[in-house]
């Protein structure tokens, strides 16, 4: 069996970080989350891979070269087949890098589709099983959601079929709570329904023709589903992952723990990475390959990218510290910071309330309120 992954999102949410990475291979649990993905589908009997990829697709080539994944991974451009250099051209959407990858997918059997910024632990083997029970075009897999008005919803009939397909209804007009987890079992036939060339929504044009035709059903499932593709839900991700999947603490090889280091559970430190006397770890927090952590400081929920440097006294709470960034002597980072790779924080700045440091970027003086510090 295949799956197709849409990869080619921009990650604007997520700046500054993602001005230097895809957010598709931000870590959680110290592992890029698409890892996390590829690897589930392979327990799930999935043989290959394909990447729809758009924005730093050389990225994914290059990480994926030296990936030790257990099935094979392709890669398909998320433009159109008519592109030509001198022309401008916008990304495909939804539904037109699937209809591009034909060639690749194939007719001979059904695949999976899913979005490449959702963590969850669904098993696919079971939601494959219920779309071949119901001999359907298209099984969309569904999750209960508080505010389902963000996503597409659904309201399911008794035998699972597709009623109403909503895309990001408005509040109060919400048919169920039930949402678009961004997973689909699809079949062959599903190619006649995508037109080529363009730009194409499935959410938009596809589903609601195979609600009139009584072809797209739904699975409910529980367990783990999170989008990442905002500051505060990767966050979480990382958090729940941590919780769900990991749940205690892992040490890398050649980590260096001072005295009177207490690391909380569930936190993971990656390899050479070197944490200071008096300092306190977690819980949820995710620390790089070869982070240096100074004495006496207090890193909780948070993510810290490899090669960045923490130093002496400095607290750090519910924020993402950029790739080799700097966070001075008794620095303060907290409430969704994100800080971008090489940034440096100096001695005694506090930032916190969402405040976002570009790459490369030196932050003198405290920011206390929402701002991009370019």
């Amino acid at each position: 069996m295949k799956a197709m992954i849409l990869a080619g999102g921009f990650g604007t949410r997520l700046r500054p970080l993602s001005c230097t990475r895809p957010k598709h291979l931000f870590p959680i649990g110290n592992k890029p989350q698409l890892d996390w993905t590829i690897e589930k589908l392979a327990k799930s009997g999935v043989k290959e891979v394909i990447l729809a990829v758009n924005y730093m697709a050389d990225a994914y080539v290059q990480h994926y070269k030296k990936s030790k994944q257990k099935l094979k991974i392709s890669f398909s451009k998320d433009i159109s087949p008519s592109y030509k250099p001198t022309s401008f051209q916008r990304p495909l959407g939804t539904g037109g890098p699937i209809k591009n990858a034909e060639k690749l997918i194939g007719r001979k059997e059904p695949f999976l589709v899913l979005n490449g910024d959702i963590l969850t632990n669904i098993d696919y083997a079971q939601l494959l099983e219920k779309h071949r029970t119901n001999r359907a075009t298209a099984t969309i897999a569904l999750y209960s959601a508080e505010d389902p008005s963000r996503y597409g919803v659904v309201k399911l009939a008794r035998n699972n079929s597709v009623l109403r397909f909503i895309e990001k209804p408005t509040r109060g007009k919400v048919p169920s709570k039930l949402i678009n987890a961004g997973i689909y079992v699809l079949e062959p036939e599903i190619f006649e329904y995508i037109p080529s060339g363009r730009t194409v929504s499935l959410e938009r044009e596809v589903f609601p023709k195979l609600v009139e035709e009584g072809r797209l059903y739904g699975y409910d499932f529980k367990g783990l589903w999170i989008d990442i593709g905002k500051p505060e839900d990767y966050l979480k991700a990382n958090k729940l992952w941590l919780d769900q999947e990991i749940k205690r603490n892992q040490i890398g090889k050649n980590v260096r723990l001072e005295n009177e280091v207490k690391i909380k559970n569930p936190s993971t430190i990656d390899n050479g990475t070197s944490i200071g006397e008096k300092s306190e770890i977690g819980s949820y927090v995710t620390l790089g390959e070869h982070v240096t952590v100074g004495k006496s400081v207090h890193i909780e929920n948070s993510i810290i990218f490899p090669g960045a440097l923490i130093s002496d006294f400095a607290s750090i709470k519910d924020a993402v510290i950029g790739e080799a960034a700097m966070i001075g002597k008794h620095a303060k980072i907290e409430s969704q910071c994100l800080i971008g790779d090489h940034a440096t924080i100096l001695d005694n700045v506090t930032l916190t309330r969402g405040v976002t440091v570009c790459p490369w970027k030196e932050v003198a003086q405290s920011v206390l309120t929402p701002k991009c510090l370019m």
